[in-house]
């Protein structure tokens, strides 16, 4: 094996031995942001993990770029997300560069957040700066089917919110305000990240609308438009080398996979609805 190795080095031209060509690690980072229970094929850092020091780690390379696509999800993995993202950057000297996909919204922003800097194409959605806490309420549907709740808890508090029950103002209250201090997080997560780089109005641009490509450039939301293998060829030169940072399965999971019970499959659809709905709400 190594005589093999040998030959095939003494085969390679000297310079590119000298001077091997520039990779990039593209780390795709696709998906609603969230724990694997609740979401179908959920971003978290748990799962990413394996993936983010793989992309720092890959020979030669220059380069992370994220491919982001991801409508949003959990706050706090986004941030887990990011805070790793920068610490393997920083601790490698490697720049970090995001680009948005289709969507890169709310949660989805906050992931391209990890990026030195953000590109898109023009037809990316990108921002939903906002928080946003969504359900039912079945209390009408319970009387009708004639079914009686029973509720015991330990705690003023307990059971507010309950979606079987009418709302209560001070219950809302509490949500809304719980809501405003995730939004100041979001807020000031990306007046830390973008820094002076913001030019519009921070009262647009933190109200949860999102924008196109172009006008999230104007906005100071990200740096320019483009895709990875032309912004990265500009920086890097046409010798550049794309390195995609996939999942490997194992065999175990694979045999998991297909033996699911008819439980795991209904809690699967569940899940898969959920994602739909989050996708859904850009067109997608």
């Amino acid at each position: 094996m190594k005589k093999a190795i040998r030959n095939l080095m003494s085969k390679l031209p000297i310079d590119s031995l000298a001077n091997p060509d520039p990779v990039v690690a593209i780390l795709p980072l696709e998906g609603v942001i969230g724990s694997s229970g609740r979401f179908s094929n959920a971003i978290n850092l748990a799962n990413l993990e394996d993936k983010i020091k793989s992309a720092f780690d890959v020979y030669n390379v220059k380069a992370v770029a994220l491919e982001v696509n991801s409508p949003g999800g959990s706050p706090v993995q986004s941030e887990l997300i990011v805070k790793r993202i920068r610490e393997l950057s920083e601790e490698k000297e490697v720049p970090v560069y995001a680009f948005a996909q289709d969507v890169a919204a709310s949660g989805g922003y906050m992931l391209s957040l990890a990026g030195d800097e953000i590109y898109a194409s023009k037809a990316s959605i990108v921002g939903s700066i906002g928080a946003i806490n969504a359900g039912f309420g079945y209390t009408g549907a319970i009387e009708k089917l004639g079914i009686e709740r029973r509720v015991y808890a330990a705690g003023d508090n307990k059971s507010i919110l309950d979606p079987f029950k009418p709302e209560v103002e001070k219950d809302v209250k509490m949500m809304k305000g719980l809501l405003k201090e995730v939004h100041d997080f979001f807020k000031d997560f990306v007046k830390e990240a973008r820094g002076d780089k913001l030019k519009g109005v921070q009262k647009t641009m933190f109200s949860g609308l999102v924008w196109n490509g172009e006008e999230a450039v104007k906005l100071g939301l990200i740096d320019g438009i483009g895709d990875v293998r032309s912004v990265m060829k500009e920086k890097l030169g046409d010798d550049v080398k794309f390195k995609r940072i996939k999942e490997e399965k194992s065999f175990l999971k694979g045999m998991l996979g297909v033996r699911n019970s008819k439980a795991s499959m209904a809690d699967e659809i569940v899940k898969t609805l959920e994602t739909r709905s989050e996708w859904g709400r850009f067109g997608l």
